[in-house]
Order: C-alpha cells, then sequence, then structure tokens
C-alpha cells in the first residue's frame, strides 16, 4: 500500500506518518507538505524502521502539484488544516488523481460543501471520500456509532470535548479553534438543521480524570454529518471546554474579536509562539459521548469516554482510518463521500485503537473498558 500524508510533517500528520510506515502491509508514505526541511527530517528519522518514506514539497493553493503529488498512491490521508480553506481544494484534487482521501477535516462548513460538491462525482469515479477522521471528528462519531448500535432508536447525541490550553498542535489548531468560535454554526435541534451563534450555549458534564468542566457550543462537524447517516435522530449537541483560562479565549470569540481571518491568523500566530516559548510536554485532553433512546420499549442511556494527548489521538485515528480504507475494510463498497458513522465498522475501529494503547471506557471512572475484540 502506498499512502500520501498531506500536512505529514505537522503535529498530526507526523503521527499518523509514523504509525503508517510501521505497518506491514504499507510499502511507501509521503511526506507531503510546504515545511520540507521538517519533512525530509522525519523522513530520514524513519528510515529503515519500516515503509520506505519520503519528503515532497507541496502547496495547497497548488492544483496540479495536489493531483501531481496523489497520483501512484492507493490513497491520500490528509491533517492539512485549517480545513475551511483546504478540504475542498484536496478533496478535488483526490478526485482527478483518481485515489480514496481520508482527512481528519473538523468544521462544518467544508464537510457540508465536499458532501454537496463531490458525492456524486466520487460515486461515479468509484472513489472514497472520507472525512471527519481525527480526535474529534471520527472517534466521536465512531463511539456515537457503536453507541447507537445498542439501541433499538436513539434520540439525542451529546459530544462533549475537554482540550486544555496547552494541548499544542501548532498555528493551524489555533487558526482551526479562532474559526469554531466565531459567528454562526450548524446545529441539529428538534429534528432540524439550524443556525446559532457559537458560544451561546453551556453545558458542564463529568469527565475522565478531569471532573466536571465548563463547556460552550462551537461548529464542528458532527451536527452537520450524524444526522444525515443516523435516521430518526433528535438533537446532536457539540460542545467544547478549556479549563482553567478558558476565558482568554472565549469572552474575545463573544464579542467578535475573532471573526476577521487577518486578525485570526495574527492572534493564531501570537498564541503559537507564546506556546512555544513555554514549552513543557503538552496537556492531556478528554472526549466523552452520550447516547439518549429506546431499548425494547425502556428508556436507556449510553456513553463512551477515555481520555488522551491531542497529537496522538488525531494522528493514530487518521493511520486507523486510513489503513481500514486502504484494506478494504469498510461497510461500503460503492464509492461517495463519507463521515465515518456511515462507513466504519465501531467495534473493529476500537480493537484497533485499543492495540495502539487507547482504550475507551463506558465510565467516567474508566473502571469498564469497552469490551472489543482483539485487532
Amino acid at each position: 500500500m502506498k499512502i500520501v500524508v498531506m500536512g505529514g510533517a505537522g503535529d498530526m500528520g507526523s503521527k499518523a506518518v509514523e504509525d503508517l510506515a510501521a505497518e506491514k502491509d504499507v510499502s511507501l508514505v509521503t511526506i507531503a507538505d510546504k515545511n520540507i526541511a521538517r519533512a525530509r527530517e522525519l523522513a530520514a528519522g524513519l528510515s529503515g524502521k519500516g515503509a520506505e518514506v519520503v519528503a515532497a514539497l507541496v502547496s495547497a493553493d497548488d492544483h496540479a502539484g495536489l493531483v501531481a503529488a496523489m497520483r501512484g498512491h492507493d490513497l491520500c490521508a490528509s491533517a492539512l488544516g485549517p480545513f475551511h480553506r483546504f478540504e475542498e481544494k484536496l478533496v478535488a484534487a483526490a478526485l482527478e488523481a483518481g485515489v480514496n482521501y481520508c482527512s481528519i477535516c473538523d468544521e462544518w462548513e467544508p464537510a457540508d460543501a465536499v458532501m454537496a460538491k463531490f458525492s456524486d462525482e466520487a460515486r461515479k469515479k468509484g472513489l472514497t471520500i472520507l472525512i471527519g477522521l481525527g480526535a474529534s471528528p471520527g472517534l466521536t462519531n465512531v463511539a456515537a456509532r457503536f453507541l447507537v448500535n445498542k439501541l433499538d432508536r436513539v434520540r439525542r447525541l451529546d459530544i462533549f470535548i475537554y482540550q486544555p490550553l496547552n494541548a499544542g498542535g501548532g498555528p493551524a489548531v489555533v487558526r482551526h479553534m479562532l474559526h469554531i468560535m466565531s459567528g454562526e454554526i450548524a446545529a441539529f435541534k428538534a429534528g432540524k438543521r439550524v443556525m446559532v451563534k457559537a458560544l451561546s450555549e453551556t453545558a458542564e458534564t463529568e469527565f475522565p480524570t478531569y471532573g466536571r468542566i465548563r463547556m460552550w457550543n462551537m461548529g464542528h462537524s458532527e451536527p452537520a454529518t450524524l444526522p444525515r447517516f443516523i435516521p430518526g435522530l433528535e438533537d446532536v449537541n457539540f460542545y467544547m471546554g478549556f479549563g482553567p483560562g478558558a476565558g482568554l479565549f472565549v469572552k474575545p470569540a463573544q464579542w467578535g474579536l475573532f471573526a476577521k481571518p487577518g486578525r485570526a491568523e495574527k492572534i493564531a500566530a501570537a498564541l503559537s509562539w507564546l506556546e512555544a516559548k513555554t514549552g513543557g510536554e503538552p496537556g492531556r485532553g478528554a472526549v466523552r459521548v452520550d447516547a439518549y433512546g429506546e431499548k425494547g420499549g425502556k428508556e436507556e442511556h449510553h456513553l463512551i469516554c477515555g481520555t488522551g494527548q491531542m497529537r496522538e489521538a488525531t494522528g493514530v485515528c487518521l493511520a486507523i482510518g486510513a489503513l481500514m480504507l486502504g484494506r478494504g475494510q469498510l461497510l461500503i463498497e460503492e464509492g461517495g463521500v463519507f463521515a465515518p458513522e456511515a462507513v466504519i465498522e465501531p467495534n473493529l475501529f476500537l480493537s484497533h485503537l485499543k492495540a495502539k494503547g487507547i482504550t475507551a471506557y463506558e465510565d467516567v471512572a474508566m473502571t469498564r473498558p469497552v469490551n472489543v475484540p482483539a485487532a
């Protein structure tokens, strides 16, 4: 299997590269990135440890260059964000290059756009485009499908994310955070898509390890994709919180200070520089997904939760999804544009995740690991 990883020299992409290069059925991993020096450094560090790893200079704004970088590979895996700027360009290039594609696309606007613009073309070409394949979205979507499968009927899904301010990720992650906290965002309430103002709703829930965290509604893709692929849903809620220091982001975002792209770019660069100067090990976050519905005529509630570092969890999930796509292990054979809840068998995905050292739990105390077969 030959795989090209867009943004493969970045924080999340480099973890996917490391995992993919270690797989026996992967013969080539191409690190496609504008930071060619870092890409070459990463490739050199992985030399002789598994698959052949090479570096390629690529710009997301160069369509011909993207197509050329993707051709000759079995699939493209992308960690190149922010996705509201790049995802449509990458999917268009993958379709022209004739390769399957997966990404960690985590914003609702590009998720909507890719499904609307490229579903027919992907289907006609027999290519699979799998979007939202990181920790959130990605693991959250797979967890939602796992919980839905426990119920006869599901009415509500709640996705809660705790991401500490020192989670790492670099400028692209900061730009993403400023974006999803600004303006109007897609939500799913009472069985309908609605638009609401970001940070206009709050929630609190109990996370493993960290206790109760205050969170706000933000613009992720789960409320855009889960109702599309899971019939009967009435509500999908997405909340994210940062713990101590959250006001540094939340209040300015509520005032609209991050709404202008140019200003957001400058703020992201300054915050990333400050984070880099501070140093230290990135903090670990937490995920919790709750499903409410019926089983055997009775009301039931189930949850999945866990903790992890953003780079590790996101990169590992992208690598697992890419391998399942490349190995033909998805639940569909026809082409099209899909989110993880539509095509990934949750037990298989969670078993691969557990084999990588990331365990999901069915209780906040983390005493009941999700029971999945060995990978």
